[in-house]
């Protein structure tokens, strides 16, 4: 996977979620998206590489970094609790899908109901 389809297909999924709201920060560069008002993930481009930064369950987090070369601690976030994914061999859009979904419902859980998306609540 290329950083480009990788980029596409974290935005496809994060946008067809509940209540997703999308924003872009000139400075630092990022591309945010966020529930609740919470961000669940970001998108960069860095020198040489563009990344896809997500919230994930810090044993799980660990369990990914190890499995795949292209992700690695979240980059300029929480070491513990975020990752950021590369392009690369090991990373497949189910892989993306999988990332990105489990970050939007780690968020979701922690906001009160009254914040939760409708279908999220479901």
């Amino acid at each position: 996977m290329d950083e480009q389809q990788l980029q596409k297909i974290a935005n496809d999924v994060a946008t067809e979620l509940p209540g997703v709201s999308f924003e872009h920060r000139e400075n630092p560069n990022w591309e945010t998206y966020k529930v609740g008002g919470k961000i669940f993930m970001m998108m960069t481009d860095l020198p040489g590489h563009s990344v896809v930064t997500v919230k994930a369950d810090p044993a799980e987090a660990t369990v990914l970094r190890e499995r795949y070369e292209e992700i690695s601690a979240g980059y300029h976030t929480d070491k513990k609790h975020w990752v950021s994914a590369s392009a690369g061999p090991g990373i497949d859009a189910s892989l993306v899908t999988e990332l990105v979904t489990n970050s939007y419902g780690l968020v979701v859980e922690k906001l009160p109901k009254s914040a939760r998306p409708t279908a999220a609540a479901e």
